[in-house]
Order: structure tokens, then C-alpha cells, then sequence
């Protein structure tokens, strides 16, 4: 017989476990019902043991490998809510790293332009002999044209006469 236009998809078909199946446990119920029976499994084990201590351990389930190892790791600390009245006003926060050394940078700069306008630093030091030699190479430059100037007055009057 035939279908027609349309084939059915293979996801609509139903698939129906066996008795053997469910007992091996590979029969394919979805996941959530699974895992009700085996909660459901648990509860009663725990009322015919009747001991409170597992109970507890079980309260505090831990994700993956944490019940099996031990760390000691500083930042999994849990944050503690710390009250209004039991905050400490008077207590200075301590800056993390790179604010301090933001501020240590800073600090170094001002540091080198005070020495730099003072002149003590190497490349103060540099620039103002730079600026002298540029001054007096301007003051030759200056005596020199004036020379010139003199001397084409001079040969101005010279030629008049």
C-alpha cells in the first residue's frame, strides 16, 4: 500500500522495551523517568536504613569529582554576607594589584617631569645642551648676516664716491 506524498519520519515511530530490556536497564525511557525511579529507589533504602547521617551527605550534593577530591582552593570560598552594623567603617581597602601599580606609575611620572623641569635628569641634561649649541649657532648666524649687511653698506657708499 502506498503512503502517499508524504513519507512518515523515522522519529514518529513508537518503540515499545521489553521486559528483558528494562531489567539489563538499556531500554530507551527518557532520561527524567529514569532517573524518578532511581530517587524513588534511593528513598526507600534510606527508610528501611533509617540513618539520618546520609541523608545529610546527600543534602550537600557536590558537582562531579568534589566529593571524591579534596581542594584547597583560596577563591571557592563562599561569600559571607557581612551585616550593616557589623561592617568596619574605620578598616582602609586594600587596591588590587593594578590599581597599585597604576598609581605607583603615576606617581614615578610626576617624580620625572619635577627632575625633568629641574634639569637634573639625563635627557634635561641633553635638550639644554642641545638649545645651547642651537642658541649659539642662531647668535653667529645673526653676527654674520649683520657683518654682511655692513659690509654691502660700505661697499654702497664706497661706489657713490
Amino acid at each position: 500500500m502506498g503512503r502517499g506524498k508524504f513519507k512518515g519520519k523515522p522519529t514518529g515511530r513508537r518503540h515499545f522495551s521489553t521486559p528483558e530490556e528494562m531489567l539489563a536497564g538499556t531500554s530507551t525511557r527518557p532520561r527524567t523517568f529514569r532517573q524518578e525511579v532511581a530517587e524513588a529507589e534511593e528513598e526507600e533504602e534510606e527508610i528501611e536504613t533509617g540513618s539520618d547521617e546520609e541523608s545529610e551527605e546527600e543534602a550537600e550534593k557536590q558537582k562531579g569529582t568534589q566529593g571524591i577530591i579534596e581542594i584547597q582552593n583560596p577563591n571557592l570560598v563562599k561569600q559571607k554576607n557581612v551585616k550593616a552594623k557589623d561592617v568596619d567603617v574605620e578598616k582602609k581597602t586594600e587596591l588590587s594589584r593594578r590599581e597599585r601599580e597604576e598609581i605607583e606609575k603615576q606617581k614615578a611620572h610626576e617624580r620625572y617631569m619635577k627632575l625633568q623641569e629641574q634639569g637634573k635628569t639625563e635627557q634635561a641634561k641633553k635638550d639644554l645642551e642641545r638649545l645651547a649649541l642651537i642658541r649659539q649657532q642662531r647668535a653667529d648666524a645673526a653676527k654674520k648676516r649683520e657683518e654682511e649687511k655692513a659690509a654691502k653698506e660700505q661697499k654702497k657708499t664706497e661706489s657713490r664716491k
